[in-house]
């Protein structure tokens, strides 16, 4: 028997319960009346509340950081019922650490607030306007930064962002919502806060800085070179597998005596490397582990090409195979055989060393942390996006194979598994719900490519050029229709015969 689990009745999670939760909980050492907000964070989902919220708390833990408070924000109407769980429970979260050797639990509360949803924002923008808030940081995703698929520009013409730039004061978007909020810190004569992104891209807070700034200049040039010269974008890079909450992970926090409608599961790693560029101030994140450096690019290529480009890899092969978990497709011998030759081959020659770990050395990490049977991580959760996903995390990696002449038959292949998925139908018959926020089109296409793989990677909006390299075309060409004819293990195994120098 797990010696968490808890052979009473589970007491509710609440502020005035804390001393009522089993002793093997850790629980907040600070009370709510100590802590003032000092951090706006846009997008709550589980990775934040495991990744960035359980740093604040450790620092509050430490007596530290108490005036950097947490106030949580959602952008769209289903968040609201994230809102509704959190406010029930006094904005507490259950965080259960997953390890092979058993798991362990802690109750953190650095968020004080969640503000109410509304279509237009005012009260994010209000919130944002006070001069109390120093930082506003966000896990929008990687598809919502309104970006040039092929440039990877700001793009302008999105209808989101012209409604922002024609309605500047009745915003839809989250960046419409921060310029809106500098303006009125402007008019009062208070400074910009820090716009700290989160989310998995490669240089994020230059992204970031070119959304917001670039939507200000369409409506107001001048506040867009006053936020431009007195704003802070650092560069992040952040790192925790956290899977969706599902109905098991309830289970899980009622067995070890705590009642959390949203409790978040982990694994027993985290990492966040950030650029030292703050505006307004910051909390003192070195103290518990956070790399504040000048050089987060080769911490993010590192990992962006091997953990989440190698996500992809799993988990559309995963999704057309019924395999249900990332831990699953790593104990499965072809499947896992495929991921290390793909990496090994040609994304790990692309990736410069980090502060004395080789990217072989990286890779191995990785590989035991996708290898942790206790995180149920679904192949589904980790397939989701990846018309954001596949351009983000892969085809980086598959540029600059191309450009040195390094092998690329494995990240062809890895893209003819994905138009493969995009079908909608595994190999055992059964159907895979959409998965993308642009699933209609990407499955119309797959099917036009099961005959005409050359459609797939016309897809400009994805490929850009890509689709008009010969030898990319050709090798992905050979490869889905074999897929097809032959199924994945077959088409796979093949890979796994060529010798790495063709």
């Amino acid at each position: 028997m797990d010696p968490l689990a808890h052979a009473h009745t589970p007491t509710k999670l609440k502020r005035s319960g804390l001393d009522d939760l089993p002793l093997t909980v850790k629980t907040p050492n600070y009370e709510t009346d100590e802590l003032t907000p000092g951090i706006v964070h846009i997008g709550l989902g589980n990775f934040h509340r495991a990744h960035q919220a359980w740093y604040i708390h450790q620092l509050m833990q430490q007596g530290l950081a108490r005036d950097w408070a947490i106030i949580g924000a959602g952008m769209r109407g289903y968040d609201a019922s994230m809102r509704e769980k959190l406010i029930a429970q006094d904005c507490l979260t259950t965080l259960i650490e997953l390890d092979p050797s058993g798991m362990s639990a802690e109750v953190i509360g650095p968020m004080i607030s969640y503000l109410p949803i509304e279509a237009e924002n005012a009260p994010l923008i209000r919130q944002m306007s006070d001069p109390a808030i120093r930082i506003v940081s966000l896990t929008v995703t990687e598809g919502g930064y309104y970006l040039d698929a092929n440039t990877g520009a700001f793009d302008p013409t999105h209808d989101d962002i012209r409604h922002d730039a024609e309605h500047p004061h009745h915003p839809r978007t989250a960046f419409g919502a921060i310029v809106a909020a500098l303006r009125q810190r402007r008019d009062a004569g208070i400074n910009p806060f820090t716009a700290l992104s989160c989310d998995n891209l490669q240089g994020n807070g230059t992204i970031l800085r070119n959304c917001v700034v670039g939507l200000a200049r369409l409506s107001d040039p001048d506040l867009a070179e006053w936020i431009n010269h007195n704003g802070a974008f650092p560069n992040s890079m952040v790192d925790c597998i956290v899977p969706a909450t599902t109905d098991q992970v309830l289970s899980q926090c009622l067995a070890l005596g705590i009642e959390d409608h949203a409790p978040v599961t982990h694994e027993n790693f985290r990492q966040w490397v950030i650029e030292d560029d703050f505006c307004a101030g910051r909390p003192s994140w070195e103290q518990v582990g956070v790399t504040m450096t000048n050089n987060v690019h080769i911490y993010e290529a590192m990992k962006l090409r091997i953990l989440n480009g190698g996500h992809q890899l799993l988990a559309n092969v995963g999704e057309i195979l019924n395999v249900p978990t990332i831990s699953d497709c790593m104990q499965d011998p072809q499947i896992s055989d495929f991921f290390a030759k793909v990496q090994r081959d040609e994304i790990l020659p692309q990736v410069a060393p980090v502060s004395g770990t080789s990217p072989a050395q990286y890779l191995d990490l990785v590989a035991r942390r996708f290898s942790n049977a206790a995180i149920h991580d679904t192949t589904r959760r980790v397939a989701f996006d990846g018309s954001s996903r596949h351009p983000g995390f892969l085809l980086p990696s598959l540029r600059e194979a191309l450009l040195t002449g390094s092998p690329i038959a494995g990240l062809a292949l890895a893209a003819a598994l994905w138009a493969r998925m995009c079908a909608g139908t595994r190999e055992d018959g059964t159907e895979i719900a959409p998965n993308d926020p642009i699933w209609s089109a990407l499955h119309k296409t797959a099917l036009v490519a099961k005959e005409n793989p050359q459609a797939w990677i016309d897809q400009t909006g994805l490929y850009g050029e890509l689709g008009q390299n010969r030898l990319f075309a050709q090798e992905f060409s050979h490869w889905l229709p074999a897929i097809w004819d032959r199924g994945c293990r077959a088409v796979i195994g093949s890979y796994l015969r060529r010798s790495s120098d063709l």
